[in-house]
């Protein structure tokens, strides 16, 4: 196993790490929209699922993957109302390639997000 960490996404706020490989297997934690330097984007569902993209992006990079790669997104959101616009801006990343997904309305997330994604890839 190796442990992924990289300096462009939020460091880890708990005893867990960025992303693990196995094999050939990448399995991010799960990112919420935190800035690389640890600030809280407080803004709409969109805005805030762009910012966990943008975190997704840095540790599939740091672990020589890509959104390319992914075949497994967990999306855990506060709200279902919001999938619309959440499944919007995931088209924006998965376009042609659309790996397999879950998506999941959770009562709460850490920091009182509204949105939680996770992926799965290849390396």
């Amino acid at each position: 196993m190796k442990k992924i960490h990289t300096n462009e996404a939020p460091q880890a706020i708990g005893p867990y790490s960025q992303g693990i490989v196995v094999g050939n297997m990448f399995y991010s934690s799960g990112q919420i929209p935190l800035t690389a330097t640890g600030a809280l984007v407080a803004g709409s569902v969109e805005e805030q699922t762009r910012q966990v993209f943008a975190n997704l992006q840095a540790v599939l990079q740091a672990a020589g993957s890509s959104f390319d790669n992914v075949v497994k997104a967990t999306v855990f959101i506060k709200n279902m109302d919001d999938f619309p616009r959440i499944n919007e801006v995931y088209g924006e990343y998965f376009r042609d390639h659309q790996p397999a997904r879950s998506c999941v309305e959770v009562a709460r997330l850490p920091k009182d997000v509204l949105i939680e994604i996770e992926v799965m890839a290849l390396v």
